[in-house]
């Protein structure tokens, strides 16, 4: 049964990425920007599919920062709930995956995210799906909804207990 829900799991991620380069214009001079870059994985692939080196991210976490600089990412780190640290019209792209529903501002969110874009410039936001029936089921009781909702090593972690992450996690340790 585990290795069914990590191949959901893993189909689920890999499908949300190719729609998200699928949506990419080709621009080797673009500004590109990602919020939430994480470790700079997807980040690059993301930046070559656009063929820019212009690449930025913003990160609160540290290994994930440092993994990203290795990458070539000029990371920032602040409170996307805030001021972005950017000037105006500073981003050709920005791209922000599994991020908005961890924010309490969702509003200052998207006016900072249109603020920092060019003119003609695109931002490609992806977020969980709350209406999928695993999502409808995990609200009914009490449960945050998925995927992102279980990032405690702690025996019972926090969150929802039937999460894919934790399930996959627990097979990566």
């Amino acid at each position: 049964m585990n290795n069914i829900l990590l191949k959901l799991y893993s189909d689920a991620v890999k499908l949300n990425h190719k729609n998200i380069l699928n949506l990419l214009d080709k621009d080797s001079e673009a500004q590109f920007l990602d919020l939430g870059c994480d470790d700079g994985i997807l980040t690059k692939q993301l930046a070559d599919i656009i063929g820019t080196s212009n690449v930025y991210g913003v990160e609160i976490v540290e290994k994930s920062i440092a993994e990203s600089l290795k990458r070539g990412i000029k990371v920032s780190s602040f409170d996307l709930n805030k001021d972005f640290d950017f000037k105006d019209n500073s981003f050709d792209v920005v791209h922000a995956n599994q991020v908005i529903e961890h924010l309490y501002d969702s509003d200052k969110f998207l006016s900072e995210i249109y603020r920092v874009l060019k003119p003609n410039g695109y931002a490609i936001i992806s977020t969980e799906n709350a209406s999928s029936w695993c999502n409808i089921f995990s609200s009914i009781m009490g449960w945050q909804i998925f995927s992102l909702t279980n990032f405690s090593n702690l025996k019972n972690g926090i969150g929802n207990p039937i999460s894919l992450k934790k399930m996959m996690l627990k097979q990566m340790i």
